[in-house]
């Protein structure tokens, strides 16, 4: 019998306990999935940062931590944890998210905040540009990423995908490093942030980088709020040069009412989703990586804590 541990919020319990128990029998595991183990009979963490679990010490036969979001950035600074952690990339997740980023790349794409008429608006029609010449830009080719890049591509669009080490896929022109990152923005119409928080990473957008976007640009960032500047953003916005930006994440959350964001009129605000692990696959992979522990298989998506992600 092994005893896997749920360390996140009584909330979450409700919503993925059934979820587990169920992928955790489908993979022929004999599991007791509590919320009170003792910490020296856990041999698995299912983890959360809304869990109570802030020491890892006591867990002394405890063989991985699952985590259940694919943000690790609030755990690996954790210097009690010594058991390999495992982010969490759930298929429902990356489809939700591609169907996030495509909504509204073609929501810009095809001018639809304008051409959705109403009584009094001006019969104006137009033709909008086709895919093949709009320049989209994906910052960051990992799992969400690539997954939106491919997706993109598949509909037509000039897709660059960027990241900080040199990645390839077919269809995608893929370009990586400094020089790479200025040339991935440079005349991008659309740029999609889709990078892990890590030191690098933050204020990817900026004063300079935005700059370097074609004039009217749109930003959409589902990723991390803390890639982008935010005075930088606010700025541009007001110059023109970025023409509108759709935010899903912030530096702090729930947006501050009083958030400058809130009120311009080139600012889209989504309450953080853009896509959420989904109870039903994410529990499949929780008990793949189970399964894999027991068995001398590789852990699945192990966390690098020098890279952050």
């Amino acid at each position: 019998m092994l005893n896997v541990l749920f360390s996140a919020a009584p909330k979450d319990w409700d919503k993925y306990r059934d979820a587990i128990v169920t992928a955790l029998a489908g993979a022929g595991l004999e599991t007791d999935l509590r919320r009170d183990h003792a910490a020296e009979n856990v041999d698995y963490i299912v983890y959360a940062p809304s869990g109570a679990t802030l020491d890892f010490t006591p867990f002394t036969r405890c063989k991985a931590v699952l985590s259940l979001w694919a943000g690790v950035e609030t755990i690996i600074t954790n210097t009690t944890l010594t058991q390999p952690l495992a982010r969490m990339v759930d298929p429902g997740m990356t489809a939700g998210m591609v169907e996030y980023v495509c909504g509204h790349v073609l929501r810009h794409h095809l001018g639809m905040d304008r051409d959705i008429l109403r009584r009094d608006t001006n019969w104006q029609p137009h033709d909008p540009p086709l895919a093949q010449d709009r320049p989209v830009t994906i910052l960051g080719l990992g799992e969400l990423g690539l997954a939106a890049a491919q997706a993109l591509a598949s509909l037509g669009f000039a897709v660059t995908g960027w990241s900080r080490t040199a990645k390839s896929a077919p269809g995608l022109r893929c370009l990586h490093g400094t020089d790479g990152l200025w040339q991935a923005l440079t005349g991008a119409q659309i740029v999609v942030l889709l990078l892990p928080d890590t030191g690098p990473t933050r204020n990817i957008l900026n004063p300079e980088t935005l700059a370097l976007t074609a004039t009217g640009a749109v930003i959409i960032n589902p990723g991390r709020g803390v890639l982008i500047d935010d005075a930088a953003l606010l700025a541009a916005l007001d110059s023109g040069q970025i023409g509108h930006a759709t935010l899903d994440v912030f530096r702090s959350e729930p947006l501050p009412p009083d958030h400058a964001y809130w009120a311009h009129p080139h600012v889209t605000v989504t309450p953080h989703i853009a896509s959420g692990t989904r109870p039903r696959t994410a529990a499949e992979v929780i008990a793949d990586n189970i399964r894999r522990g027991e068995t001398g298989e590789p852990f699945l998506h192990l966390v690098g804590r020098e890279r952050g992600y």
